[in-house]
């Protein structure tokens, strides 16, 4: 008896999961995570929409407004196939699809499904710097070397015999250039404003059914750490 009472005081206590005033129970989770999450696993797709295609009588209804109407009905129709994704997860596509120009716009919104697809984020050649290497090596038994090539000779004559001695060089170039360093940075930095702006959206509208996004986010500066 002892034993089992021990047992059942180290036992872990389950986190009760409260529902919110209109009844749902949901779970928190990274806008990251979400991102991952929609098209990932539930392989979810940006539908870009084109002005004028949001209402009825305007040609051919887009993403959103498919939602909103899907929402009013209740239900999804099943028309054969693969299964849709989660409504929550078409809702997150909808919001990357009209991410504002300010973070990206349309670019950015494919940059996030395709990395999230992936479970990446974009490189910040984080570690990496600028490095001048042969542009050609040799090795042997001493060791790697650069290539060297003749541009010309140089006369000697300060002696009393002419000597002529061949110039070398070793053409080098750059594994990287601060410009490219600078530009993946600030790529990185783009995409992390845009998690911040669809963290935004889904915390002003709070609309999922299944998910409450937390205010975790990606390292601001990866690269600093590095340091």
């Amino acid at each position: 008896m002892m034993v089992a009472r021990r047992m059942v005081l180290a036992a872990p206590r389950s986190r009760v999961k409260v529902p919110d005033e209109v009844g749902r129970v949901r779970q928190e989770i990274s806008i990251q995570r979400l991102l991952e999450w929609a098209f990932a696993d539930e392989c979810a797709s940006v539908d870009f929409e084109d002005e004028g295609t949001l209402a009825q009588g305007f040609g051919q209804s887009g993403n959103a407004h498919r939602m909103l109407e899907r929402g009013r009905l209740g239900c999804r129709i099943d028309g054969g196939g693969r299964s849709d994704p989660h409504p929550d997860a078409d809702l997150v596509a909808a919001a990357v699809a009209v991410l504002p120009e300010g973070c990206g716009g349309r670019s950015m919104a494919v940059q996030i499904a395709e990395l999230s697809r992936t479970r990446r984020v974009p490189d910040a050649l984080v570690g990496r710097q600028t490095r001048c290497v042969p542009v050609a090596t040799r090795q042997n038994m001493h060791g790697t070397w650069g290539v060297t090539e003749t541009i010309g000779v140089v006369v000697d004559c300060s002696g009393r015999k002419v000597k002529r001695h061949d110039v070398m060089v070793c053409p080098v170039t750059y594994t990287l250039s601060d410009v490219h360093i600078a530009r993946a940075r600030r790529n990185y930095l783009q995409w992390r404003l845009a998690l911040v702006e669809l963290r935004q959206t889904f915390v002003n509208y709070n609309n999922m059914s299944r998910w409450l996004v937390s205010d975790r986010l990606p390292t601001m500066r990866p690269w600093q750490n590095s340091i």
